[in-house]
């Protein structure tokens, strides 16, 4: 069964908080009440949120895959421990943008089936195996109409550090001719991908029609099929905050983790080959904050994002949730303690299940946050 990545589906109608009514009684506790209306211009969010946080991390994925596959070629052409650890490297770069990414995971990235021909968990290691005791050699073609389950990045994330239970280290004697063609030929498929993703956003969402509209001008000039005001691009932007947050609490890291520690599923801990789970699900939070603040962690400028528009309603709450979500990510990177533990480890010691139960509660807190005091305000946003 393949992960299922999941968007909350909210009803704005079900989350309209209720007006308090005048109390029989002096004693009755007050309720504070929500925001009767507020106004914000919403232009310069959807303009900074698309080009410089969706668009510029699409760009950075697209340039860091190309990056990869070059470092696949090297290893190829010249199989050394020195190439083998620069593709590692270059594996793990390249999942930062794509991992940050997934806080907007809505337009061609899933109309156009990229997210699972790129990251679809779990990996069929089985058919993998059969593939590389019966074939003769690996190209391009042939991979890419493969089923999604043996390409991707946990193909590639196998070949390179191997199986991930005793360490997540793989020497270049262990990586046979073989390995390294399907490793190449899978790296080639990977960008081709990220390169229409970049270009569904940027030149044509349509890859068979140059005429569609680019995706980024549907957000950047709402009144369309797709989103008829500028209220249903922020409530877009909003969802997919709040779909990722769920994701990582409820699924990422809640599924392999158990009810109890004997229950846990090391099968279930995703990006588990290179020990990279943890590095995953910060960068998954890290892209709600991208969105959130409206910039990127490089820039030290603040620019508009979600805040503006939470804080345009009621500035403590906005404050509030940008330390939440900074408290999760902390909390996230703690699970490794002191001896930097990998996630697939952790689940089973008990210190480091008390760790990970912190991060989810954090998480737990911040999807809350985000679904009721968040996304209610557009009830009350006056649009303009």
């Amino acid at each position: 069964m393949l992960y299922k990545k999941t968007l909350v589906a909210l009803s704005l109608s079900a989350l309209l908080i209720s007006g308090c009514g005048s109390s029989s009684s002096d004693e009755q506790p007050s309720v504070e009440q929500p925001p009767q209306g507020f106004t914000f211009d919403a232009s310069e969010l959807i303009t900074n949120l698309t080009t410089d946080i969706i668009v510029s991390g699409y760009d950075e994925l697209n340039t860091k895959a190309i990056d990869f596959h070059l470092a696949t070629l090297t290893l190829l052409n010249t199989p050394t421990e020195e190439n083998l650890d620069a593709a590692q490297l270059a594996w793990q770069e390249v999942r930062v943008p794509w991992e940050q990414g997934e806080a907007h995971i809505f337009g061609p990235v899933d109309a156009l089936s990229i997210d699972p021909h790129l990251d679809t968990w779990p990996l069929n290691t089985s058919d993998l195996q059969t593939l590389l005791a019966t074939q003769s050699g690996f190209t391009a073609t042939e991979i890419q109409v493969w089923n999604d389950d043996v390409q991707g990045f946990h193909t590639m994330e196998y070949l390179l550090f191997g199986d991930g239970v005793n360490d997540n280290h793989k020497s270049i004697s262990e990586l046979t001719v073989l390995e390294r063609e399907y490793l190449t030929a899978a790296a080639e498929v990977f960008s081709g991908y990220t390169d229409v993703l970049y270009k569904a956003w940027t030149v044509a969402q349509d890859p068979s029609d140059i005429n569609s509209p680019a995706y980024q001008n549907l957000l950047l000039t709402p009144d369309n099929d797709v989103y008829s005001s500028k209220l249903a691009v922020v409530q877009e932007l909003i969802n997919g905050m709040i779909g990722i947050v769920d994701e990582v609490a409820n699924g990422k890291i809640s599924d392999p983790f158990g009810t109890s520690i004997d229950t846990t599923d090391t099968s279930k801990v995703e990006s588990q080959y290179s020990w990279n789970s943890l590095a995953d699900f910060t960068n998954n939070i890290q892209g709600v904050q991208n969105v959130y603040l409206g910039r990127m962690p490089s820039q030290s400028s603040f620019d508009v994002g979600i805040y503006d528009f939470v804080k345009s309603a009621d500035t403590v709450v906005a404050d509030r949730i940008d330390n939440e979500i900074s408290l999760a990510i902390e909390s996230i990177k703690s699970i490794a303690g002191d001896n930097d533990m990998p996630f697939r480890k952790a689940i089973n010691d008990v210190d480091g299940r008390v760790r990970i139960q912190a991060a989810i509660d954090a998480l737990v807190i911040v999807q809350a946050s985000l679904e009721n005091d968040v996304l209610t305000l557009l009830n009350s946003w006056q649009t303009e």
